[in-house]
């Protein structure tokens, strides 16, 4: 409520203050539609409007963002396209060669961009060096949600290893829990095994199997105890799970029926809208075996060039309004993710927020910031989808073979590069 009456009033007073006499129009791409996105979206749109500027609203509902890419493209080949778009991880880098993005160079000296991001999160918002995107926010894909009271009536311990997560899972199961609640769907079944890979390879040999495709660690022994483990966790997820949102896996936890749930922190906005408590009535784990270590998604707005100087200074003042401290604050603490500001005060955010955090810091610090491939920062998305479709085929097939699978990843995704 804090960061909700802050901004109320950052808008109040900025409506007083004369109008530029350079006031643009700003017209903004995203698939920020659901829940808390969308307030969080309307916020933006307030402040950019209170600094007399035009926001023009190019809201995309649907399928991820694949379905605003396409509209993106086409307005982008006719020459037309918009002053900004919700675009993220090496997508950035193909819009920069075309030659369509503008660059932020000024706006992020002017707020000291290169102090208060890690250079993991600077190296995506750039393009040959200059600054084209504007960084919104860092969700944490590798958690683990649990229901304690769950836990305790199955007489089952939090894990921290690979090993205990299994032995947590045998005793829910026993108990008559459903193990892991899970919705059967390629881009959730690519973030368990993201997981299960982040966990069983390291920072290291994930980034070397996932961002450098190297081929002898995607066919290496490693991988395969990756898909073994894959398919050993099969075994836990009910019968129903095809198909299935990830926020009715969710649900299922919450509501007692599972036990655990892996998915990133955007889960956390299911169990805040529920009235439930972070350490109390829920708790968020590293995913066992990924201690230290941090797999990172990034919302992000690419600036696109624009000829009007009018709109051009509209266009650095919404990337201004995105890095203030403000609306890192609001629109994070409504999408369960955490601001991407280095120095961002974390009092008014919950307990699985801050331990994200002080997370985020000690893996950029120490080289466990790894960029996740499951929600294209890794790589391209014709890799993302050639990884999606052995992971899905191989998890839907009880009698698959983990070593033959981890050869079939490693073709799939040399054929697509």
């Amino acid at each position: 409520m804090k960061a909700i009456s802050r901004l109320s009033c950052a808008i109040s007073l900025a409506v007083l203050l004369p109008l530029s006499a350079t006031a643009g129009e700003v017209e903004v791409l995203h698939w920020w539609t659901s829940g808390g996105e969308k307030r969080a979206a309307d916020t933006l749109q307030k402040l950019v409007e209170a600094q007399g500027h035009k926001w023009k609203d190019f809201a995309v509902a649907g399928g991820g963002g694949e379905a605003a890419m396409t509209v993106l493209k086409t307005r982008a080949v006719s020459g037309n396209p918009p002053a900004a778009a919700q675009i993220k991880g090496p997508d950035i880098q193909e819009w920069g060669e075309l030659g369509l993005l503008a660059d932020l160079n000024d706006v992020a000296a002017e707020q000291k961009w290169d102090d208060l991001l890690p250079p993991q999160v600077v190296d995506v918002m750039k393009y040959q060096g200059d600054y084209v995107a504007v960084p919104v926010n860092v969700h944490r894909v590798n958690w683990l949600w649990i229901n304690p009271q769950v836990f305790e009536k199955a007489g089952a311990t939090p894990p921290t290893t690979l090993d205990e997560f299994f032995a947590a899972a045998d005793k829910l199961k026993a108990a008559g829990f459903i193990a892991i609640a899970h919705g059967g769907q390629p881009w959730q079944d690519g973030t368990v095994f993201e997981d299960l890979a982040f966990s069983i390879l390291g920072p290291e040999g994930f980034r070397k199997a996932f961002v450098e495709q190297d081929r002898a660690t995607l066919t290496g022994d490693k991988m395969v105890e990756v898909f073994a483990a894959l398919q050993k966790l099969r075994g836990y997820i009910d019968a129903d799970a095809a198909g299935r949102d990830w926020n009715s896996a969710t649900g299922m936890v919450i509501d007692g029926k599972a036990g655990m749930q892996i998915m990133g922190d955007w889960a956390k906005s299911e169990w805040t809208a529920a009235g439930k408590v972070a350490g109390k009535d829920y708790e968020c784990l590293a995913f066992p075996g990924t201690q230290g270590s941090f797999a990172f998604n990034i919302d992000s707005l690419a600036m696109f060039k624009l000829s009007n100087a009018d709109n051009r200074k509209a266009q650095e003042d919404l990337a201004r309004t995105v890095m203030g401290n403000e609306f890192q604050e609001f629109f994070n603490q409504n999408k369960g993710s955490i601001p991407v500001r280095m120095d961002q005060d974390m009092s008014s955010f919950d307990a699985c927020a801050q331990k994200s955090m002080a997370d985020f810091k000690d893996a950029a610090a120490g080289g466990g910031l790894q960029p996740s491939l499951a929600h294209g920062m890794a790589a391209s998305s014709y890799v993302q989808g050639a990884v999606f479709d052995v992971v899905t085929n191989f998890f839907n097939d009880p009698k698959a073979d983990p070593k033959r699978a981890a050869q079939q990843l490693a073709a799939a995704i040399q054929a697509v590069q």
